[in-house]
């Protein structure tokens, strides 16, 4: 039997901001009863490394303090500042991987002068075209965040993928359009199995395991058929990480000499796949 040489990686996430005192059934496009009136669910921001001895990657960057503010959301501190938690500073990060271009996934840009930038090319289409003239429609964008991702366009690191593309050898990118066009999710080989960084493919293990989307998309179909896509691409269920749910940061173990991240390349710490929160099965 040939030895399995495939390289594994590290994949730490970041918990740097939340929208608090939201209510579930603003987190669902069909309120269908699963939640008592009343509950709170509130959104937590993340962005997220992976690491070897050989490679290095950022995905999604943040925002910084001014977004917050102005989008009422609580920043506890800045992202890119707290790459220095890991001995990592700006210039350190040579690929970003930007999972779709809202405000809350694609700010910051402008502190990596030098990184390519990863991106699908069906979003850099939607989020500079026509779509844009409608204030509904460009309300989760910021002009600056696009405007940095076309300069660096202009100046050769943007790097536009058209579907599945391997970035380094066990990380590789897959397009799950639906929340936008170009929404991607990251498939990374840990010591534990391939975890996808699903991003906002599903904001929560809820929307993903009652197969009730965030009611911000795109393309309703395309949504739901991501899920399945998603739950392909990993290794189990507690293998797919969402994009905001406040339960990653608790669930997971946290960095020694830096607590403020956790450690998704390891088991969670109770060892059980996240239940969706009403107790309801699909």
């Amino acid at each position: 039997m040939a030895e399995d040489t495939q390289p594994t990686y590290e994949v730490l996430a970041l918990r740097f901001g939340t929208h608090a005192g939201r209510p579930a059934r603003d987190n669902f496009l069909f309120d269908e009863g699963q939640f008592p009136p009343g509950t709170d669910m509130p959104m937590d921001f993340y962005l997220w490394v992976i690491r070897n001895d050989r490679h290095l990657l950022l995905v999604d960057t943040g925002f910084p303090e001014e977004m917050a503010l102005r989008r009422g959301r609580t920043l506890f501190r800045c992202p890119v500042d707290a790459l220095a938690d890991l001995g990592i500073t700006a210039d350190d990060v040579s690929d970003i991987v930007i999972t779709h271009m809202h405000y809350d996934h694609a700010g910051n840009l402008d502190r990596f002068p030098a990184a390519r930038i990863h991106l699908q090319e069906a979003e850099l289409r939607f989020c500079a075209g026509p779509a844009m003239r409608h204030r509904a429609v460009r309300k989760p964008f910021e002009a600056v965040n696009v405007r940095t991702a076309i300069q660096g366009l202009f100046e050769e690191r943007l790097v536009l993928h058209q579907g599945e593309a391997e970035l380094i050898p066990g990380v590789t990118v897959h397009p799950v359009p639906g929340h936008t066009p170009g929404t991607q999710v990251v498939r990374v080989r840990t010591a534990r199995g391939w975890v996808v960084l699903a991003g906002d493919a599903t904001h929560l293990w809820d929307n993903i395991r009652l197969r009730s989307p965030f009611p911000i998309l795109d393309h309703l179909a395309s949504m739901m058929d991501g899920y399945d896509t998603i739950e392909a691409l990993a290794d189990g269920d507690d293998h797919i990480i969402p994009g905001h749910d406040p339960r990653v940061a608790q669930r997971f173990p946290r960095l020694a000499g830096a607590p403020d991240w956790v450690r998704l390349h390891e088991p969670a710490l109770d060892g059980t796949p996240v239940a969706a929160a009403s107790g309801a099965v699909r």
